[in-house]
């Protein structure tokens, strides 16, 4: 008579083995720690190349009269989820009869990334704000303060210094500036890099402020000097004095202020769009408006970026756009174009006077 085949439990071994198994199957930690440091910089550089060609795009469509349009975004969900399952058994036998031990598993796994972006246009008085709303002189100075070369951020961001005139751009072609504007820009290049120009920020008992520009005219050394006192005649400033107050404006009140008239970031891009390379016949055609290169004759010309246009993509570009079957680019290797048009971008920071909102949020959850 057969005696009855009586499995025996899973040795030790075994049900460790299992579930170590099970262990590495599931995880034992959760996935979104791991998640922050590839999201955050990935996604840093999206919106970044995001930006810059957007920025690029309406520089070109400005440059056939085309309205701008910016779209912001304006919020960032990364949801992430880990689904898994593991079952496994098995029986272990004494007996001859048996060929061999048994043992089954099986196990699942679901990975979910769902990211959700929401992007908000800049319309009405947000836009009116931020693009048609000129940046405030105090603005401009504190960016040459902080070290950006004051000739190119005058450049880029001024239309006039006390009664001085910058290049101007419409849709006729390109007004040259003042041969004396440019002169200015070139001297107080050459103070900002000695150290001897400075800003300072005065409070009267009303608690209204004053901001102060500073060009010293002693302590500096003799070329210095130099550059300090022809700056004053050319803009008609008082020989003598220190500080002069800085305020908006075409003409000044005194021989101590420093009347400026700051761009809009609108007039900006449009000083740029009529440096942006187009095909000929767009222009003789009607399509593009003319551009700085109707001009480029005039010795007071100035260049302030290189956008480039080609027929076939670019193999190095620091940005590039298609529109109208164009690839239109800035060259890698153009460090001039490239600080011009980052210094741009910084510059929209700047331009919203309104309430401040929050920053795009990024949410991430992880389960």
């Amino acid at each position: 008579m057969n005696k009855p085949i009586r499995p025996t439990p899973i040795n030790a071994t075994t049900c460790l083995a299992l579930a170590a198994a099970a262990m590495l199957f599931t995880g034992c930690h959760t996935i979104g720690p791991g998640t922050v440091p590839r999201d955050r910089s990935d996604y840093s550089t999206s919106i970044g190349d995001s930006w810059k060609r957007q920025t690029l795009l309406n520089i070109v469509k400005l440059r056939y009269v085309d309205p701008p349009i910016f779209v912001d975004v304006g919020q960032i969900v990364a949801g992430y989820s880990l689904q898994t399952s593991l079952t496994a058994g098995g029986t272990i036998s004494t007996e001859k009869a048996i060929q061999g031990n048994y043992l089954n598993a099986s196990g699942s796994a679901i990975y979910t990334d769902r990211p959700t972006i929401t992007y908000v246009p800049l319309t009405g008085n947000k836009f009116i704000r931020g693009l048609m709303t000129p940046l405030t002189p105090e603005s401009v100075f504190f960016t040459i303060q902080s070290g950006w070369p004051a000739d190119s951020v005058l450049m880029a961001s001024v239309a006039s210094i006390n009664g001085l005139k910058n290049q101007e751009t419409s849709i006729a072609g390109v007004n040259h500036p003042d041969p004396d504007f440019l002169r200015v820009l070139q001297l107080l290049r050459k103070i900002q890099l000695s150290g001897a120009m400075s800003m300072r920020v005065q409070v009267d008992p009303q608690k209204n402020q004053t901001t102060l520009l500073t060009v010293r005219g002693t302590d500096v050394p003799p070329e210095i000097a130099e550059c300090g006192r022809e700056v004053r005649r050319l803009l008609r400033l008082d020989p003598d004095a220190q500080e002069f107050k800085l305020v908006f404006g075409s003409m000044p009140a005194n021989n101590q202020e420093v009347a400026v008239i700051t761009r809009s970031m609108m007039q900006q891009m449009a000083t740029m769009a009529s440096q942006v390379e187009v095909p000929p016949e767009d222009v003789s055609q009607g399509r593009a408006s003319p551009g700085w290169d109707t001009g480029a004759g005039n010795t007071n010309a100035v260049r302030l970026i290189q956008i480039k246009c080609s027929k076939t993509k670019p193999a190095d570009a620091f940005v590039t756009v298609d529109y109208r079957n164009h690839w239109f680019w800035i060259d890698d290797r153009d460090l001039k174009s490239k600080r011009v048009f980052s210094f741009m971008m910084m510059l929209f920071t700047l331009a919203d006077t309104g309430e401040k909102e929050g920053l795009p949020l990024i949410t991430i959850p992880a389960q």
